[in-house]
C-alpha cells in the first residue's frame, strides 16, 4: 500500500480556505482506522483523525434499545451526533474541537480522546457506514469532499476480526459467534454502499 501516494491525493482535497473532510468507509476489519491514522501521520499538522466509533451508543443505551447483541450495527450509532460534529468541523475552524473515541478495553465510547486543531485543514474520518444510503448517513456523506471505500479479502478481514475479539477477552468460540452473527451482516449492509464511494481501495494483510 503506497500510503505516501494516497496521502498526496488526500492533500489535494485541502481547500484554500476552511476545512474539508475525507471519509473512509468499508466493512469491519478492512483496515480503515489503520489507513486513516497513517494518512494523518503522513500529512502532519494539516490533518486530523475523527473516528465514527466515538459515536457508538453507550452500553446503557444499547440495553435500553435491545441492541447490545448488535453492537456495531447501523442503529447502534448516534448518527445525528456524528453529523453535528462534521458540520461543526466544517464551520468552526478558529478553535480546537475535541472528538470522542471508542475504548475497546472499556467497551464504551469515551469523550475528548482526539483533538482537531485550528490548523488542521483536512479531517480524515472513518467508519463502516459513511456512504450508506439511509437517514443521517446521507447527510454525513454530503459533508465529505470524497469518500474512499476501504476493503480487504474476506479471509483477511475474518482473521483480523478474530484477533481483535480474542484480544479483548472473548474466547475463540465467542469470537466466532460474534463475527458470524454481527460483523458479517454488518459487512453485507456496508457492501451496499460501495457504489456510492468515489474510489475503492483493496488493502492487503499486514
Amino acid at each position: 500500500m503506497d500510503v505516501a501516494g494516497l496521502a498526496a491525493q488526500a492533500a489535494e482535497l485541502i481547500p484554500r480556505r476552511g476545512r474539508a473532510v475525507l471519509g473512509l468507509a468499508g466493512p469491519p476489519g478492512a483496515g480503515k482506522s489503520t489507513l486513516a491514522r497513517r494518512l494523518v501521520a503522513e500529512l502532519g499538522e494539516a490533518a486530523a483523525y475523527v473516528p465514527l466509533d466515538g459515536f457508538h451508543l453507550s452500553n446503557a443505551q444499547l440495553d435500553r434499545l435491545g441492541l447490545r447483541s448488535r453492537k456495531g450495527s447501523e442503529p447502534s450509532f448516534d448518527v445525528w451526533g456524528y453529523v453535528a460534529l462534521l458540520r461543526r468541523l466544517r464551520q468552526e475552524t478558529a478553535e480546537e474541537v475535541y472528538v470522542p473515541d471508542f475504548d475497546r478495553v472499556l467497551d464504551e465510547p469515551v469523550a475528548a480522546r482526539h483533538r482537531v486543531a485550528p490548523g488542521a485543514r483536512l479531517v480524515v474520518t472513518e467508519g463502516n457506514y459513511l456512504a450508506l444510503d439511509a437517514p443521517g448517513w446521507r447527510e454525513a456523506r454530503a459533508l465529505m469532499a470524497r469518500v474512499w471505500y476501504v476493503d480487504a479479502p474476506e479471509e483477511v478481514r475474518d482473521a483480523r476480526l478474530m484477533r481483535r475479539h480474542t484480544g479483548h477477552g472473548r474466547d475463540t468460540a465467542a469470537a466466532r459467534a460474534w463475527i458470524d452473527g454481527n460483523d458479517r451482516p454488518n459487512a453485507e449492509l456496508v457492501a451496499t454502499s460501495r457504489g456510492r464511494c468515489d474510489r475503492v481501495l483493496t488493502l492487503p494483510d499486514g
